[in-house]
């Protein structure tokens, strides 16, 4: 029995994309453009975020050791030139497949507040009214260390959650999560992840060659997707027929079973802790309460201290007696009044229950 999702999210890696030698991998980007384009034939919508930008820039160009040294300066190079490879090789197969597809390049600064990040899901909602495939990269090209994604699964669980998808699947170049290392004979596949599985301790902690991001990215943003609702699936792209396989549930690799959806405002909320502004810090029993699973908001009783300033509408960081994130949270009102009712009751609350999301 396949999956019946109308809309998924794939991000593909870019060891995925690339053959050992850092060269693109024209025939496996092909493949994988013909199983999209069998997806969609189905009547499956699709968003692909896709890394390779870099790496079609290695391709093309050599720099010299010195050159490399200075790593954002020649990662703007690589993907100013690769991205022009990447999206053309992906326009090129497309077109063949009959279909359109679009470039969105986006940074950090793009999500940073309600009116950027509903902007962003605006011009992904009229291309896909029009039937056409987003190709979402980062613009590494103007991004700086500090405005960076940690990788592309960050963006690619950012536009999950935007996007309210079906289900995310991440192509990697390994079948899925293992309970060891995967190279070991002794280690297999855990095929479903919940809620309650504590499996931190056999995730391996080293990066790929080409990208960012490792196996723990990964891990701890599939389960922050999971818990806002959406499948989410890690699978191997290299493998022939992955995603309708993926589909069609004919292949072994690690699914992560989603809790209760919540709202899309708690799914912003969620992948917005590198634009809160504000911190409050809160007594044992209010960060208790918080994280406890039920319906609970902060009131200004349960608030021990004002960190930091924040206006009416910002995202605020909840800590807790240790100044240890718990959540995040929309303010209804700004630090000042905040400062005023610390400790006391019968004032409304700082954040309601509906705009808050416990980070774990």
């Amino acid at each position: 029995m396949a999956f019946a999702y109308k809309r998924i999210v794939v991000k593909i890696g870019s060891n995925v994309l690339t053959q050992a030698d850092g060269l693109p991998d024209h025939a496996r980007i092909e493949h994988l453009v013909t199983q999209i384009a069998a997806l969609k034939n189905a009547g499956m919508t699709v968003v692909l975020v896709s890394s390779g930008a870099v790496a079609a820039g290695r391709s093309m160009i050599s720099l010299s050791e010195k050159e490399k040294q200075d790593a954002v300066a020649a990662r703007q190079l690589l993907a100013s030139i690769g991205q022009i490879k990447l999206i053309n090789t992906y326009l090129s197969l497309f077109e063949q497949q009959q279909m359109l597809c679009s470039q969105v390049l986006v940074t950090k600064e793009d999500f940073r507040d309600r009116k950027h990040y509903l902007n962003i899901k605006n011009c992904l909602s009229i291309l896909l009214r029009h039937k056409v495939i987003p190709i979402i990269n980062e613009n590494d090209v103007v991004s700086v260390t500090e405005l960076m994604f940690t990788d592309n699964d960050e963006l690619a669980g950012l536009v999950a959650s935007m996007l309210e998808a079906d289900a995310l699947i991440i192509l990697s170049n390994v079948d899925g999560i293992y309970n060891g290392d995967p190279k070991s004979p002794d280690s297999s596949i855990i095929q479903k992840i919940s809620k309650d599985d504590h499996i931190g301790s056999f995730i391996n902690t080293a990066k790929s060659g080409l990208g960012r991001g490792g196996m723990v990215t990964k891990l701890s943003m599939a389960q922050k997707v999971a818990r806002l609702g959406i499948p989410v699936h890690i699978a191997n792209g290299t493998r022939q027929y992955i995603l309708t396989d993926l589909i069609a549930q004919k292949l072994e690799h690690t699914y992560f079973i989603p809790e209760k959806n919540t709202s899309g405002k708690k799914k912003w909320i969620a992948h917005s802790e590198h634009s809160a502004t504000g911190s409050v810090q809160l007594n044992k029993g209010a960060a208790a309460a918080l994280v406890s699973g039920q319906a609970r908001s902060l009131l200004p009783v349960g608030i021990t201290g004002v960190l930091s300033p924040f206006q009416k509408g910002d995202i605020i960081r909840l800590l807790d007696e240790n100044e240890k994130l718990i959540g995040l949270g929309i303010a209804d009102y700004g630090s000042d009044k905040a400062k005023e009712r610390i400790g006391q009751k019968g004032h409304k609350s700082l954040v309601h229950y509906n705009y808050f999301y416990a980070v774990s």
